[in-house]
């Protein structure tokens, strides 16, 4: 790799965005494809497609001649607002996924090493926290969980305004339409509003925490291979566990 390609890739790394190095098996040359930047290109729906689903591999080229995507995304960031009986089944199934947990309580009674063993927890209330986690970003996730609203609603707030890939809350419908109210009042506009999954999770008929575990990490994981990262488009919102 050329040293002006390596450079700008550790850039984009660093800004935690993602990139593609396009190389030509043929000749050895290569090319640093940015996400901002995908669609003008050439190969741009091939590269998308590459993308969303994370594998580097051979593609097409428009000559006919394969050549080879690598993928370089920033590890997706899990923030689980809340040390609840959900967040402790979450651990082992994001782990599994490679995720990058960060589990954020001021409830020190609940956000105690006994009970997250091994995982980062922060028991600060959302807004410190968050600074300590650093900037939120698109390749972030957050699941909100308390059922508080005093630490439920500064982290929402924190996600729409960094855009990130994935927001849920938990709780029933009328718990939703109040905090609707609140975000409203906060100065979001509807769009914003229904970027969040409320109640979180996949309708699968969770209900123990494990299930509801489960309903938030397939919800998630959908969200993201749907392209919620790169264009920004919603995924259809089937959320419907938690009560």
């Amino acid at each position: 790799m050329r040293l002006d390609t390596l450079s700008a890739l550790n850039a984009e790394r660093a800004a935690r965005r993602a990139a593609l190095i396009v190389t030509d098996p043929g000749d050895g040359s290569q090319r640093l494809v940015r996400a901002a930047a995908i669609d003008a290109d050439p190969l741009g729906p091939l590269l998308r497609e590459r993308l969303r689903s994370g594998r580097s591999g051979l593609v097409e080229g428009l000559d006919g001649r394969p050549v080879f995507v690598a993928v370089h995304a920033p590890p997706v960031r899990f923030v689980v607002v809340g040390a609840v009986h959900i967040s402790q089944a979450l651990v082992p199934l994001a782990g599994q996924l490679g995720l990058d947990l960060t589990v954020i309580d001021p409830r020190t009674a609940f956000a105690s090493p006994e009970r997250f063993p091994g995982v980062r927890l922060i028991a600060e209330w959302p807004d410190k926290a968050l600074e300590e986690i650093g900037p939120l970003d698109a390749y972030t996730a957050l699941a909100a969980l308390t059922h508080d609203p005093k630490i439920d609603d500064p982290a929402l707030v924190a996600a729409l305004r960094a855009d990130c890939a994935y927001i849920g809350a938990l709780g029933s419908r009328k718990t939703h339409a109040r905090r609707v109210e609140r975000l409203t009042q906060a100065g979001f506009d509807a769009a914003a509003i229904g970027r969040i999954h409320a109640p979180i999770g996949l309708d699968i008929g969770a209900v123990s925490p494990a299930e509801i575990a489960l309903s938030i990490l397939a919800q998630l994981v959908a969200t993201l291979r749907k392209g919620r990262i790169e264009d920004r488009t919603e995924a259809p919102d089937a959320a419907r566990a938690g009560a």
